[in-house]
């Protein structure tokens, strides 16, 4: 069986789909089922992740979600292969693509850690009739990310020169993404390569530590020592790659021509059937989950910001549950309700030792994003079966029914139907 599991993260999309079938056939321990719970927003290897879109649909089933959600950053090549591996394992699935996007209206940075006047947003629930469409136009946006990527590693080796570290892009980077295959390449796949440069450096050693502390004035806690000097420890890579995030001001070069324009994206996304998001962040004081430095986001001026994205024709907010506190939670719900969007929740997947579930969702106030789940499940479900003026936000569907949560519960019936 490990040898089964092994192979739904190596191989192609096909080997990969052919060992789930296999796997599921041999697997007679099923998990618990968490039917008031789900995830949206799934990265795969295609953008950053340790999990092929295969692996990661089967770590999503093996959490005892019943549906699942993948959302790479720029790119969706991907999404057949997830979809296969849902259909397999009997999840209702949802597919979408994250993307940074020019949004100047004066609020300095929103939701974007270290950029202002542009922000995180995805496009959920894409017809299958348009995922090769909306994948071709991100395609130019992921080459020039890619020149951007090559400058940045640039500036890597400027200050890892010294020590001996050099970062190439072409030869040290790109061969760790799925680059070749229409996936993107993000901050992450640099740190990742720097952090496999510093392993062949230093190993698992003490002396590592002493570079990260005093050479590179990074804080390492106690736990994470133990990590990083474990040399059992499968994850050391993404435990490396978590210490240097904590330091990216050096490299980072503000992006300018890999974003679209906001509202050109949402006008896109719209007329291909997609459902454009918002993804909220808000500010990080005591972080909830213990994982993020305590920093400002859009919190101080939420109210005008959604305002903002209501004209630019946003038709969602997305949101994390277990990332946020109860009042921010319940701030942001209020402000979505009041200005007609439809919530989306998702927790970011991109770390071995991050969780697909998300307890959160189990709490009555949260219900209702359960529902929104399905919803998107069977918006994107009807859309490409029956054509767009069949989706959640037609012309034709609002005529219909023009209540939002009326919609909602309709739609969550059809996804709640998807599932054999």
């Amino acid at each position: 069986m490990q040898e089964l599991i092994k192979k739904l993260n190596g191989g192609t999309a096909e080997t990969r789909l052919e060992a789930l079938k296999e796997l599921v056939q041999k697997q007679t321990e099923k998990p618990v089922r968490r039917d008031n719970d789900a995830n949206n927003h799934i990265h795969t290897i295609y953008s950053f992740s340790p999990y092929s879109p295969t692996k990661a649909a089967y770590m999503a089933y093996m959490a005892g979600l019943t549906s699942a959600g993948i959302m790479d950053h720029d790119s969706l090549s991907g999404v057949e292969e997830f979809k296969k591996a849902c259909e397999i394992l009997g999840l209702g699935s949802t597919c979408g693509v994250e993307v940074r996007a020019k949004f100047n209206r004066g609020f300095g940075k929103m939701n974007h850690p270290d950029q202002a006047e542009c922000v995180y947003m995805a496009a959920h629930g894409i017809p299958a009739q348009s995922v090769q469409k909306l994948n071709d136009y991100l395609a130019f946006y992921r080459e020039k990310r890619n020149q951007r990527n090559a400058e940045m590693c640039k500036l890597i080796t400027g200050k890892f020169g010294k020590f001996g570290v050099e970062l190439d892009f072409e030869k040290d980077v790109k061969p760790l993404s799925q680059a070749e295959l229409g996936g993107s390449v993000t901050e992450r796949h640099l740190l990742y390569a720097l952090a496999v440069k510093l392993e062949n450096k230093f190993g698992r050693t003490n002396e590592l530590i002493a570079f990260l502390e005093n050479d590179l004035n990074l804080k390492v806690n106690d736990k994470i020592k133990g990590y990083l000097l474990d040399s059992e420890n499968e994850n050391f890579l993404y435990d490396l790659l978590g210490v240097l995030k904590a330091d990216t001001a050096f490299f980072y070069i503000d992006a300018d021509e890999e974003m679209p324009d906001a509202v050109e994206f949402v006008k896109f996304a719209k007329s291909l059937g997609a459902i454009p998001a918002y993804a909220y962040l808000g500010d990080v004081g005591n972080s909830v989950t213990g994982d993020k430095k305590a920093q400002k986001f859009e919190d101080d001026f939420l109210p005008e910001l959604i305002a903002e994205i209501k004209k630019a024709g946003y038709l969602a907010v997305a949101y994390m549950p277990t990332r946020n506190t109860p009042e921010q939670l319940v701030r942001i719900s209020n402000l979505c309700q009041e200005n007609g969007f439809f919530e989306i929740s998702g927790e970011d997947v991109n770390s071995p030792r991050q969780k697909f579930a998300c307890a959160a969702l189990a709490k009555p106030e949260h219900a209702h994003l359960i529902d929104a789940t399905w919803a998107l499940i069977g918006h994107e479900a009807i859309s490409s079966e029956k054509g767009l003026d069949y989706g959640m936000f037609s012309e034709k569907t609002i005529k219909e029914t023009p209540n939002l949560y009326e919609r909602i519960k309709k739609f969550a019936i059809i996804g709640h139907n998807t599932v054999k």
